[in-house]
């Protein structure tokens, strides 16, 4: 395909139309919500760019609509709209649109042969300067973080194209030692940069040369505290196969790159957000508390998680009403919408069989949907579920200080101080570290509004689907944490009694959302895998 427009995120931001540079506005906001747009390539939400970009008591909204504005005159060409914006989000149509960065991804990370040495020469030299040079201040503290981030990222990609120079075989030795010394001072204190230099070395008949560098490579990781395997001089001197891809993105982070986000249309006219990632037989994960198809990929939460689900697997979720990349600003917010949501998104994909799986509120959608249609799920995986609300199974005690919760969040939640969300946080996962629990206070702010946020515990607490475990034909899993803090490990063994031949796993836990960290995390993967392929879901 042709692309009549070019965008170049490593050194400053730049844009050619036709082969012809383009000025851009002189703002640095401006520059940086085009590179920030390009880099991700999904539509954002507008509060989300807002936080981003503008503090209050400025007027973020308006600024962002002068600054689009801006973009507008300079990527709106030839009769294309590529500035796509509405009430609710903004993204950058990239369909005819080259970045070279992404570009550079695909080639290395999508399928990993030996590239031409000239192509890698071309990607090493774009690597020379910064990602977005000159925009670190251009944004809030969360840009930054973000921008931080990104660079890392692109680390990465530069250390695997210096890797493949280093190890290439159509290279001399005396050019192989050059691109191994250049990896190894991006890298200087790891052991495999350090060994493609000395092979190279070696293979130029550069023997001393060799033996100095490995007495200081030695030295210095002493005297950072390392260890190494032992002394790092080949026996013989071979030339390593460069094809495996490493260093290589963290898998979370490498998924998200890969996900498909679309849209479609509740009954009701509301907008769905839903994601896909991965290769194989679809599993469909029910929304549940809170998500973002973009931002749980970088957690230490979910991360883990969604990368187990995509594993030989379709893996396909999406953002429930009110929340996420979904519209927020909808007139319903009930059980009922939520398994409505999840009709619309499946048959908007025209998936006719398949597996579902179920977190905490989730299992409920899950379970009526499953009785609703039992001819399309195949097999159905519960965790941390629970058959009625808080306002039909909790005790006096207990409503009574949800409904607490419910006046503290509704006064307090879109605040900068996150003691109010911690709440949630604690009860979610007592056994967090404390960055999990961090990034969970702020990762909720950023999901959804503070009246949303009622509105979801008030539709919570009204949920009942008693009367429907026994229409459950598919196959079931139910899995739940012996001492989770938010939902009693009773209200889990219901579910497995309630659906006809269900299975019971208690998990060694605490936590209503387990972490990848913790053992538990790895026998309930391990055992969803065998029950999916057992039942042939």
């Amino acid at each position: 395909m042709d692309h009549p427009i070019s965008i170049t995120l490593q050194g400053e931001v730049t844009v050619t139309v036709d082969g012809r540079a383009v000025p851009l506005p002189a703002s640095r906001k401006a520059r940086a919500l085009l590179g920030y747009l390009a880099a991700t390539g999904r539509p954002v939400r507008r509060e989300r760019l807002c936080e981003l970009f503008w503090d209050l008591p400025d007027d973020p909204r308006g600024s962002l609509r002068w600054a689009l504005s801006k973009l507008r005159q300079v990527v709106d060409q030839n009769g294309v709209r590529r500035i796509v914006a509405d009430r609710e989000r903004v993204a950058l149509q990239l369909d005819d649109v080259q970045v070279a960065l992404r570009d550079i991804w695909m080639r290395l990370f999508d399928d990993p042969p030996i590239i031409p040495p000239g192509e890698l020469r071309e990607m090493a030299e774009a690597f020379e300067r910064p990602f977005l040079e000159g925009l670190d201040a251009a944004g809030t503290e969360i840009f930054v973080n973000w921008l931080t981030a990104e660079r890392d990222s692109v680390h990465l990609m530069y250390l695997n194209v210096l890797r493949r120079l280093a190890l290439h075989p159509d290279l001399t030795p005396d050019e192989a030692a050059r691109w191994a010394r250049l990896w190894q001072e991006q890298a200087p204190l790891q052991e495999d940069p350090a060994r493609a230099l000395l092979g190279a070395l070696i293979h130029a008949g550069r023997i001393e040369e060799a033996r100095d560098f490995e007495k200081r490579f030695l030295q210095e990781v002493a005297e950072a505290g390392l260890e190494t395997s032992g002394r790092l001089l080949p026996t013989r001197p071979e030339r390593t196969d460069p094809r495996a891809p490493e260093p290589r993105e963290p898998e979370p982070r490498r998924m998200l790159r890969k996900q498909t986000i679309g849209f479609c249309r509740a009954p009701d006219g509301v907008r769905i957000a839903y994601g896909k990632v991965g290769e194989g037989p679809p599993l469909v994960k029910a929304a549940n508390w809170l998500n973002h198809l973009e931002l749980d990929w970088n957690s230490p939460i979910w991360g883990k998680t969604f990368s187990a689900c995509a594993q030989g697997r379709t893996f396909i979720r999406y953002d429930e009403r009110g929340n996420g990349l979904s519209d927020w600003d909808v007139d319903e917010i009930s059980f009922e919408a939520f398994v409505r949501d999840l009709e619309t998104v499946v048959d908007a994909l025209g998936l006719e069989r398949f597996p579902l799986l179920g977190l905490s509120q989730g299992s409920a959608v899950c379970i009526e949907y499953a009785a609703r249609h039992p001819e399309r799920v195949s097999a159905l995986v519960l965790a941390a579920g629970y058959a009625t609300g808080w306002r039909i199974g909790a005790s006096p005690e207990e409503q009574a200080r949800r409904e607490a919760v419910l006046t503290l969040t509704e006064h307090g939640w879109g605040t900068s101080n996150p003691a109010y969300r911690h709440i949630f946080s604690q009860t979610f996962m007592p056994d967090s570290k404390p960055e999990e629990l961090s990034w969970f206070d702020e990762f909720q702010r950023q999901c959804t509004s503070p009246e949303n946020a009622v509105r979801f515990q008030e539709a919570f607490g009204h949920i009942d689907v008693r009367d429907s475990l026994a229409r459950v034909k598919a196959p079931t899993i139910v899995f739940h944490a012996r001492d989770d803090h938010r939902i009693s490990i009773e209200q889990g063994r219901e579910l497995a009694i309630g659906i006809p031949g269900a299975e019971f796993v208690p998990l060694d836990s605490k936590n209503h959302i387990l972490l990848g960290h913790e053992p538990a995390w790895r026998e309930c993967v391990e055992r969803i895998g065998d029950f999916l392929r057992r039942t042939g879901a």
